[in-house]
């Protein structure tokens, strides 16, 4: 299965057809994903405790996988994904533009985001001690 939980998808069939949202969760076995705003459906809520209330909420219904096209973040068009080998890793491509799909990837930008991370990472405190003035008698020399 080409998409992943984070992908931005467009619903090429069905009611929905025509509309974008974020891949909020996939099942590989069962060939389906879950779509932000797409495939809403009402559910009864029963109360369960005697302090909640019976409701009617909304939920985001699974699509089938081959309803939906990955869309390119750089490019911003549909696209059927492509797969390279790149430093001995499997990664996601788009045909069009070329752009790595994985955001875990880094193959360009890996070594920026590592050093900046270091960068913001705060320092070690040390705690600074006050220096004794010479004319002030230490703790011992008062015990003598």
């Amino acid at each position: 299965m080409n998409v992943k939980v984070n992908d931005n998808v467009l619903v090429i069939t069905g009611k929905y057809a025509g509309k974008q949202g974020k891949v909020i969760a996939s099942s590989p076995k069962q060939g389906t994903v879950t779509v932000e705003g797409v495939n809403v459906h009402k559910k009864a809520k029963k109360a369960r405790k005697a302090n909640e209330v019976s409701q009617i909420v909304e939920i985001e219904a699974p699509l089938d996988v081959s309803n939906v096209m990955v869309v390119c973040g750089s490019c911003s068009k549909a696209i059927r994904v492509k797969y390279n080998v790149e430093g001995g890793k499997k990664v996601r491509v788009c045909p069009k533009c070329g752009a790595t799909l994985d955001k875990g990837y880094g193959g360009k930008g890996k070594g920026k985001a590592s050093k900046a991370a270091a960068e913001e990472a705060p320092k070690k405190r040390v705690r600074k001690r006050a220096k004794k003035e010479e004319g002030e008698a230490s703790s011992e020399d008062k015990a003598e």
